[in-house]
């Protein structure tokens, strides 16, 4: 198997463009800003829930929140930066004359949302001609914010404790078997099966397993040192996009099962190189990337 690969592509856009310093830290400081309003009004309206649809299948949720969230932040970004694309998970794509386009996902982990447990977040990225280069995650439950941007490194704020810019790095990387790692689990249930039989004969491999049910929160985590990897099949664009940056800034190696870029069908983090080696090989071997 090829060593991973977590270098940029070749050109950013255009005559080989490059976004400016300058540009990253402001659509770094707006993706924090309307992560943090979306929040906020998460956390207002979290005690008058209610369920309005399904997506993939009944068990995966929407609430009227995670439509009222999409459209605060699609509002304010758009008052600050009218030209620039939106792909929102609720909205669908907003085509842009800018080369920027901005990946939001109003409510990372609606169910946990829904039925009251913390691990929720609002996930706002900035790409550049497809690339991301700025993004925040907000976990108003949790006391907890994570940013960053290329090449700027990836911190943490924490309101209640008062900790802000705290610059945050993976774990030093640890052997597989000392190793504790995040998944995520889809909804339709032939998934959740094959994603069962997969993690059967992993568990006794590794440390031990935890899933907290938000994708972006498993990815700063990765990012702030509390898990040494973790992976997931079926993410969206909206579910990683701010999160793997986040992680890449704070040292991880993330990249998707062929060694590249992480896709639809499988994103692996891990803190070091060689145990994310390990575990791409012990993953591809049991078919996480793969089945139904």
């Amino acid at each position: 198997m090829s060593a991973p690969r977590n270098t940029s592509p070749a050109g950013w856009g255009p005559q080989g463009q490059t976004p400016s310093p300058a540009l990253v830290a402001e659509l770094r400081t707006l993706a924090l800003r309307a992560a943090t309003l979306a929040g906020d009004m998460l956390v207002d309206g979290q005690a008058h829930v209610e369920q309005v649809g399904s997506k993939t299948s009944a068990v995966d949720v929407v609430t009227q929140m995670d439509v009222a969230s999409e459209q605060l932040l699609v509002a304010h970004l758009m008052a600050k930066r009218p030209l620039d694309a939106v792909l929102g998970e609720e909205g669908g794509e907003r085509p842009g004359s800018s080369p920027v386009r901005w990946v939001i996902d109003p409510l990372d982990g609606t169910v946990n949302y829904l039925y009251g447990l913390p691990a929720w977040a609002v996930s706002v990225a900035a790409e550049w001609h497809g690339r991301a280069i700025a993004g925040a995650v907000v976990a108003p439950a949790l006391d907890e914010a994570y940013h960053a941007g290329m090449g700027m490194g990836a911190v943490s704020d924490r309101a209640q404790r008062e900790e802000y810019g705290r610059r945050i790095r993976v774990r030093p990387p640890a052997e597989m078997a000392q190793s504790l790692v995040g998944t995520g689990f889809g909804y339709l249930p032939e998934r959740r099966g094959h994603q069962g039989d997969v993690l059967a004969p992993l568990l006794p491999e590794v440390r031990d397993i935890r899933r907290c049910g938000a994708a972006a929160v498993d990815l700063c985590w990765l990012a702030a040192g509390r898990l040494d990897a973790y992976f997931e099949r079926g993410l969206q664009p909206w579910d990683r996009a701010a999160g793997v940056l986040i992680a890449r800034e704070a040292g991880a190696i993330v990249t998707g099962s062929d060694g590249g870029e992480p896709d639809g069908e499988f994103t692996l983090g891990a803190s070091g190189p060689e145990l994310h080696e390990q575990l791409l090989q012990r993953l591809t071997g049991l078919g996480a990337h793969i089945g139904p």
